[in-house]
């Protein structure tokens, strides 16, 4: 399994974008068939995805379309930017892959690694 490890500012001004790294170890961006994702979990309410990158570099955008994916490969991290963030963005944000033959969206149960997490609040 791989490793991650989130990084980025704990706290973020309201209309601002937040934009959290995740470094991989252990592995490679870009090899077949892993999805890189982000998920968040806001207090008192469950795990949210928040969309997925793929290994050919491919981008899954969650419902609300806020946010956007990226990544480089020549440092094995990828980004997530969540653009014009609210009070309600406030949230634990964790970063987390999985190697699946088929497309997002996954199962919480089909998520292979996990990183620590990282608390983001949002206020002025």
């Amino acid at each position: 399994q791989v490793q991650l490890q989130e990084s980025g500012p704990g706290l973020v001004k309201p209309s601002q974008t937040l934009s959290l790294t995740c470094t991989v170890s252990g592995g490679a961006l870009t090899t077949k068939y892993y999805y890189w994702m982000w998920f968040r979990q806001p207090p008192g309410k469950g795990l949210e995805w928040m969309g997925a990158i793929d290994y050919s570099g491919i981008p899954y955008s969650s419902p609300s379309r806020r946010s956007l994916i990226t990544r480089n490969t020549s440092k094995n991290q990828f980004t997530l930017h969540l653009n014009s963030v609210t009070p309600e963005d406030t949230a634990i944000y964790y970063c987390a892959a999985t190697q699946r033959d088929y497309e997002p969206p996954f199962d919480l149960n089909e998520v292979d690694s996990w990183g620590q997490g990282t608390q983001v609040t949002v206020s002025s």
